[in-house]
């Protein structure tokens, strides 16, 4: 099932309403977690937090994950909500809170229902004037408050058991309904006290479905359908909001009724099927993949469904298209080119309706039919010859299958997993829109709680995992790209400071592990190694967590990180305007 019609589903629930003796605070919030979907918390404990723990502990459909630092522990939420549908962290008062934000911010800008929880002060410190420690040394306690109310789509602060059920529910209703993360923080001392707004199970919440306005549907649909229908050879590109919005599938039912090639903006890798026979590749201007840029460029219309055009997804702000021959379709509004723009029309609705509208058009399916030659020159190399990124790569793609999933860190793990082509329901993740170095680390752990039927290969480099260090759990691929340095920042604008400190990573994985659980590690230098690495990885290995350490040349890049990275320089460096 879909992640957002698990929410849905599991929003909608009806439980029995029964006399419960551990009616209390803690007790109502493990359950309402486990109603809309989460089975696992990711927590670092903390003196505020410890009694909230211990009711999430009890309650038998919750697993409690410790993280060794707050960042993590938001940035492993962040990849359970991605498989999942939502993701839950619990931290401590102001010092773990203000460590987790950083993670709680990439969620909001990938559109995640986060849920954060701050184990909170005393309720009776509140309007003291006292000075607590975790904080910055002044009475006032809403330092962290003010700090989550800018990335979070609601804040609820519970310190009086009266009104705690409903602004905990309100807080998480809410975060599911805006797809956004929600700040909850409990005073440390009412996990544990029975109040009878808690003596029944959960009471359901009901969210609404968002229903469009039907006269600015219909007007959206028909001035889109006239726009597309005189078209000659019309194109459809997917973006990242596709997620928030739930419409892949209306995206691929418009794509099977319209006849027109589609192509997927880079952060929206993996939310449109790349087996799809309209499939034509990634549209990423100066570095898309070979022959999708020109189809759609050359295009005398272009419909992006769920775009974030930034300076990163444009290429420098290098995209050459028109506004005049564009759609563009967010998730409640649709605008047609320099005309008009239709509020409160939601993109499932818009897309179902367009389907029914549109003429069946192939001229530009049959133009990219047409220009594309498929990949016919196999890599080659010496015996023994250094390892190469590409020859990684080609090994990686033949790893994927329907139960695995990539997680491609920032960096040139961007460009090189974008050439990925994924097989038929391959998981595909990566936070393109905020683009925090060592995200996929936390994130990996997270996603492979939530997917646990999907093998997980991370790809990440080195400069990446030289910044965060957490559990590594079973069953995933980690491939560490080590080319000593930020490969990314060097392409952008080089410096002394993107060179760092080589680890001895297989070590230090190993020294983590510690014996515990199954895990086992590989340095490879050459293709044999390699090839050597991954058999015993997906052999006799199958089950453990294998960490892969792969050494290549400081310039071995993709060709799509030097184009991007010269076009990002050049909007970064722009002179000043004239005053």
């Amino acid at each position: 099932m879909e992640a957002g019609n698990r929410i849905a589903a599991a929003a909608s629930l009806v439980p029995v309403p029964t006399i419960s003796s551990s009616g209390t605070l803690g007790r109502h919030l493990a359950r309402r977690l486990v109603q809309i979907g989460v089975r696992d918390v990711f927590s670092v404990p903390g003196d505020f937090n410890l009694t909230l723990l211990d009711h999430l502990i009890d309650e038998p459909e919750l697993n409690l994950v410790g993280c060794c630092n707050e960042l993590n522990a938001g940035y492993a939420a962040d990849g359970y909500a991605r498989a999942k549908g939502v993701g839950a962290c619990v931290v401590t008062f102001t010092v773990g809170g203000l460590s987790v934000l950083n993670a709680i911010a990439g969620a909001y800008s990938e559109n995640l229902p986060v849920i954060c929880i701050v184990g909170g002060p005393n309720s009776n410190d509140y309007g003291t004037n006292r000075i607590l420690h975790h904080t910055i040394g002044l009475p006032d306690f809403t330092q962290e408050l003010r700090c989550f109310q800018t990335i979070t789509c609601t804040q609820a602060v519970v310190n009086n058991l009266d009104d705690a059920h409903e602004l905990i529910d309100t807080a998480i209703s809410t975060a599911l309904k805006e797809s956004k993360p929600a700040y909850i923080s409990i005073s440390c001392n009412l996990p544990g006290i029975p109040h009878p707004t808690f003596a029944r199970e959960p009471v359901p919440f009901f969210l609404a479905p968002k229903v469009s306005n039907e006269l600015g549907l219909e007007a959206a649909v028909e001035a889109a359908a006239e726009f597309l229908n005189r078209a000659v050879k019309p194109v459809i590109i997917g973006g990242p909001k596709l997620r928030v919005s739930r419409a892949q599938q209306a995206f691929v039912d418009l794509a099977d009724a319209c006849g027109y090639p589609i192509a997927v903006m880079p952060s929206g890798k993996g939310l449109v099927p790349e087996h799809h026979r309209h499939f034509i590749g990634t549209y990423w201007g100066a570095v898309s993949t070979s022959f999708c840029g020109e189809i759609v460029e050359s295009a005398d219309a272009y419909m992006f469904v769920g775009p974030i055009f930034n300076d990163y997804s444009s290429v420098g702000y290098s995209l050459l298209i028109k506004k005049e021959k564009s759609i563009v379709v967010q998730p409640n509004r649709v605008t047609i080119g320099n005309g008009p723009s239709f509020g409160w029309v939601f993109m499932t609705d818009f897309l179902t309706a367009l389907a029914k509208k549109l003429k069946k058009n192939s001229t530009a399916m049959e133009n990219y039919s047409r220009i594309y030659v498929p990949p016919g020159i196999a890599l080659k190399r010496e015996k023994e010859e250094p390892l190469r990124v590409n020859i990684l790569f080609k090994h990686i793609q033949e790893m994927l299958s329907g139960n695995t999933a990539v997680i491609a860190e920032t960096g040139d793990s961007w460009f090189n997993c974008q050439k990925l082509i994924l097989p038929e329901n391959c998981g595909y993740e990566f936070q393109m829109q905020y683009g925090s170095i060592g995200w996929s680390v936390g994130a990996t752990l997270g996603y492979a709680q939530a997917a646990k039927n999907k093998r997980v290969i991370a790809c990440i480099g080195y400069g990446s995992r030289y910044l965060y260090h957490d559990k590594m759990w079973t069953e995933e691929h980690y491939f560490l790209i080590n080319n000593g340095g930020y490969t990314i920042e060097v392409e952008i604008h080089d410096g002394p400071y993107n060179v760092i400190k080589n680890w001895d990573y297989t070590g230090l994985v190993n020294a983590i592990h510690n014996g515990e659980g199954k895990c086992w590690t590989a340095k490879v230098k050459t293709e044999e190694e390699l090839v050597e690495a991954i058999a015993t990885a997906t052999g006799a290995h199958s089950e453990s967590l294998c960490f892969i350490e792969v050494l290549v040349h400081k310039d071995d890049t993709s060709k799509e990180l030097l184009e991007w990275g010269s076009r990002v320089s050049a909007a970064n460096s722009r002179p000043p305007n004239p005053q």
